[in-house]
């Protein structure tokens, strides 16, 4: 998610309260029911009577404050022992942000790393919401965007207030006393006291109204390199994930979903399906079948053996090639969704000395995640439990009311790690149906969906098509440009108020709104098209995935056009954005951008530049194409300006991991449909990058005194552009549309 999902956030959310509001917060105070010390953000409470005084999280009791005290957005408890609870507003989806998060409190509470350990949030915005984003959720690369102040403010709050209760045992002045370790010390006497010693004299103490945060010369953990603290378990398969879960007297369902977009079940055999040993019951709703067996196997042989019809209806004719006839029929409407207009474009295109016009098309893609979509639940008459891996708990939670008609105190949900999300599980479908299913059976039960299944039944990345025109001086440079944006409106579904009044959805248009070369006259418009019947989601990168393939093709173009170095050419143009002529420089300079190959050689070099989620990058890529036009991607160097750091190896992880989701997508990321359905089916037609093809990264971090940026999902979004340029330097063709394996071939 991007800047379009932010937007969201600033018009739904549901806690009222403004992203300034949320950075200059207010601190709640109290004692927990074990004694302990409780800090936590000053976001409305819920009344007692409106919660347990337990609530399940992840699976486990975690005690909250008695007596309606308060209740945090995100929390630091402290127990007698001295051991610190972060309850976790965001998931662990492979992102770090359960090492990271922790480093916020752990640097300014002065306790060592390894004595924060963390809770799973239960789902209730007015608590957890994250004001970027308008909800409980996790996505858009906020994480330590969202949490940078407030979770330093926390830790900073409590260890004042631990200052202050042991200055006040030992009758001295608060500023005689020092904190470090998890202990506070009296400097001239030496005398120390731990923190679990000092949690009930703490919670009496009075909240200070403002708190000094250390400066970054000064700190000890944050910007320091750490091992993701939760690797361990997930090497020796100790860590949780919804696959994961096993229940007394759980069954298995295994699903058969309509193979048609919007088709609808009209009939099913089900008498082989009952015949095999394990099956235990079918169940059939609106769109699928489920067959419910004792164990996996038995589900899965009993779905194979079912004869169903469908009503395929409207979606059975569709094709890809429709869906781009459609796009490039759609470009040609008036709209009035302008996205971004300066100076007069038309002046500008008619004293042009060249014009250049491209179309730039991109394909659906599907998440693949390497945890299929799975989720099991218990309905019962007066309760309803689920247990999922989600970015959206929230979500689920009202997904289990709508379904079951029980009140929110009823429905608990069990989140749990995430075996990858890049935007699949923002959405709820496979929670919405396994509720159907587990209404109609008597015992907890898993629901999963094959691999198969999985991607020809995903809510995908939308298909679109871009038209791009510039008007260029006689020096080569840009003195007009229009961009037009054809494609589905994610945020019309997800989260419609967004939507801006003119019919702009910001995520679709960002970076291609906010350029970071300087053009004088600019004309930016969306039209909003559907594809028929096809789902479409967020996926990792969103908008600027699609913009930044477009804007720096579209840009090593104008570079070609004037005979120009694209890197030379790119900076003359970045002079009013420092933050991005400075990554282009670190870039090509570690990538010794002088020495790249000749063009016309099967060897080149390609780079891009990105301004998205708070962060800055460019890529530079080599890549060599053979005869046969096969492309191997030989090196990536990147150089990544997000800010403040708070992790440099979640950070190089994070792009490391973002290039190669990227490089699977340039290549041979394509869904494509015919008769309505979906072709590709498993790894083997929708294939991933494989560790032999994958190159060497290098991850260069700006030092920088900026607030942090996103880092989830720019490595994805930045990479696309600097391959399909290092192939138009290997072999001379321009590619305008992905993956580009087909296009080489068929060129």
């Amino acid at each position: 998610m991007s800047q379009g999902l932010v937007e969201a956030g600033r018009q739904t959310g549901r806690s009222g309260l403004s992203r300034r509001g949320f950075l200059k917060f207010g601190l709640s105070v109290g004692a927990t029911a074990g004694g302990g010390l409780l800090i936590g953000f000053s976001i409305p409470a819920k009344s007692q009577d409106q919660r347990d005084a337990s609530t399940v999280i992840g699976g486990d009791a975690v005690e909250t404050p008695q007596n309606g005290v308060f209740a945090p957005n995100a929390f630091v408890q402290i127990d007698k022992s001295g051991k610190v609870v972060l309850i976790m507003p965001k998931v662990e989806m492979g992102q770090g942000v359960y090492t990271s998060l922790p480093m916020l409190i752990a640097e300014e509470l002065e306790v060592p790393l390894d004595r924060v350990t963390i809770d799973h949030a239960p789902p209730d915005e007015k608590l957890f919401t994250d004001p970027l984003l308008g909800g409980q959720l996790t996505g858009g690369s906020t994480s330590i965007r969202y949490a940078w102040e407030p979770l330093r403010q926390a830790g900073a709050a409590a260890r004042t207030m631990l200052v202050a209760a042991a200055a006040q045992q030992w009758q001295c002045d608060p500023a005689t006393c020092d904190a470090q370790g998890g202990k506070v010390m009296r400097v001239s006497t030496r005398q120390t006291a731990d923190y679990g010693d000092l949690v009930e004299a703490a919670a009496k103490m009075p909240v200070p109204q403002k708190v000094t945060l250390k400066a970054p010369k000064n700190f000890k953990v944050i910007g320091k390199p750490v091992k993701r603290l939760d690797s361990p378990e997930k090497v020796n398969g100790a860590a949780k994930f919804g696959l994961d879960v096993r229940l007394p007297d759980m069954v298995y369902a295994c699903i058969v979903n309509c193979p048609v977009f919007g088709g609808k079940l009209v009939s099913v055999d089900d008498t082989n399906a009952r015949k095999v040993p394990g099956v235990k019951q079918i169940v059939k709703f609106d769109d699928g079948v489920a067959v419910i067996g004792e164990h996996t196997w038995a589900a899965k042989r009993g779905a194979s053996a079912l004869v169903v019809q469908w009503n395929e209806g409207p979606g059975a004719s569709v094709t890809t090639a429709q869906l781009f006839d459609d796009m490039a029929n759609a470009s040609l409407q008036k709209t009035d969704a302008i996205a971004r207009k300066d100076g007069d474009v038309d002046m500008a295109f008619s004293s042009a000395k060249t014009r250049v016009d491209a179309v730039y098309k991109q394909p659906l893609l599907a998440h693949a995640t390497m945890e299929p979509v799975n989720c099991t639940v218990h309905v019962q008459a007066d309760s309803c439990d689920i247990w999922i891996g989600t970015q959206v708990p929230t979500r689920i939670r009202d997904a289990g009311m709508q379904a079951t008609g029980l009140p929110a105190d009823k429905i608990v949900v069990h989140n749990h790690l995430i075996g990858g999300g890049f935007g699949r599980k923002l959405e709820f479908d496979m929670a919405t149906q396994a509720l159907k299913i587990g209404k109609q059976v008597n015992a907890p039960v898993k629901v999963m969906w094959t691999r198969e299944e999985d991607i020809q039944h995903d809510m995908y990345r939308p298909c679109y098509y871009d038209k791009v025109s510039a008007g260029l001086d006689d020096k080569g440079r840009p003195v007009a440009w229009t961009h037009r944006i054809v494609g589905s409106s994610v945020l019309a579904r997800f989260a419609p108020p967004a939507v801006k009044k003119n019919g702009v959805d910001p995520d679709a248009v960002e970076v291609a709104s906010d350029l970071p070369y300087d053009v004088p006259n600019q004309l930016i418009d969306y039209v909003r098209h559907e594809p028929r019947n096809v789902p479409t989601a967020f996926w990792r990168g969103v908008g600027p995935t699609r913009s930044t393939f477009v804007v720096e093709s579209f840009v090593d173009e104008l570079a070609g056009q004037a005979k120009a170095d694209p890197v030379q050419y790119r900076r003359e143009l970045l002079g009013k954005s420092p933050r991005a002529l400075n990554v282009l420089n670190v870039a090509t300079k570690a990538a010794n951008w002088s020495t790249h190959p000749a063009q016309g050689q099967g060897k080149g070099r390609g780079v891009s530049v990105m301004h998205a989620f708070g962060s800055f990058f460019a890529m530079v890529a080599d890549v060599t194409v053979d005869k046969n036009g096969a492309v191997g991607v030989d090196r990536v160097v990147c150089a990544v300006d997000c800010g403040m750091v708070v992790n440099p190896n979640t950070v190089e992880a994070q792009v490391q991991g973002g290039i190669i989701f990227g490089i699977t997508a340039a290549l041979y990321g394509e869904i494509t449909i015919r008769n309505g359905r979906v072709e590709q089916t498993n790894f083997t037609d929708y294939r991933m990058l494989r560790i032999n093809e994958t190159p060497p990264i290098e991850v260069h971090l700006v030092q920088s005194t900026e607030a942090p940026g996103g880092i989830g999902e720019p490595g994805t979004a930045a990479l696309a552009p600097a391959i399909t340029n290092a192939i138009y330097s290997a072999t001379g063709k321009r590619l305008r549309q992905l993956p580009v394996g087909q296009q080489l071939h068929s060129a």
